[in-house]
């Protein structure tokens, strides 16, 4: 997995990995989890966080918010200047700078102080978006930044994942097939399962 933090202001904070070096996950991903990161606090307010899986349904076609996706670019200069060797350490180029970009699927949250202060964004990448929703839900508990104020799920008031595109007519999903599953759990149902035991013990959905 790749995850980045940002600040509020969407300058990379951290960049890192898991696994032996960089070459252990997929490269692209490392960008992707930056985006995640940057959309996720561009799109937050200091009352109502935006996951990048709340944004997933909207930016179909026929949504309220497609061609989101498409806007502010990922600044491919900062995100690739450098050599390789530096990406994932404490030198990655990335750190200092605004990267951009939008991604709209599950693995990017924003992150609130113990005193519900938006301060940045966290994105996770490098698996299906279920799996980067949750890892990503799960580090900022860990981090201690998951104190969000609301959310756009009808199921709780945080940043959960959305499954079902037809209980949100206001994002202009209506023309949608109701269904009680989300693409990624119909294409994916072994990640669907996974997050099942997440429900018990910290609910992300």
């Amino acid at each position: 997995m790749w995850g980045t933090v940002v600040d509020r202001d969407g300058v990379v904070c951290a960049v890192a990995f898991t696994g032996q070096n960089r070459g252990s996950q997929w490269p692209g991903s490392r960008v992707i989890s930056a985006q995640k990161a940057n959309t996720a606090n561009s799109f937050s307010l200091p009352g109502l966080a935006l996951s990048t899986a709340d944004l997933y349904a909207a930016v179909q076609p026929g949504g309220t918010l497609y061609g989101l996706q498409h806007s502010n670019p990922v600044d491919t200069g900062v995100a690739y200047r450098g050599p390789a060797s530096n990406f994932g350490q404490t030198d990655d180029p990335m750190i200092g700078h605004r990267i951009g970009g939008v991604n709209v699927f599950g693995g990017g949250l924003a992150l609130y102080s113990s005193k519900g202060v938006l301060i940045g964004g966290i994105g996770v990448s490098g698996d299906t978006s279920c799996a980067d929703h949750n890892i990503s839900w799960r580090t900022r508990h860990s981090l201690n930044l998951d104190f969000v104020p609301a959310g756009v799920s009808a199921k709780t008031t945080t940043t959960s994942i959305i499954r079902d595109w037809s209980p949100y007519p206001a994002w202009g999903t209506t023309s949608r097939t109701p269904s009680a599953r989300s693409p990624a759990s119909t294409t994916y149902p072994r990640s669907a399962r996974a997050c099942r035991p997440f429900r018990k013990s910290l609910p992300t959905e």
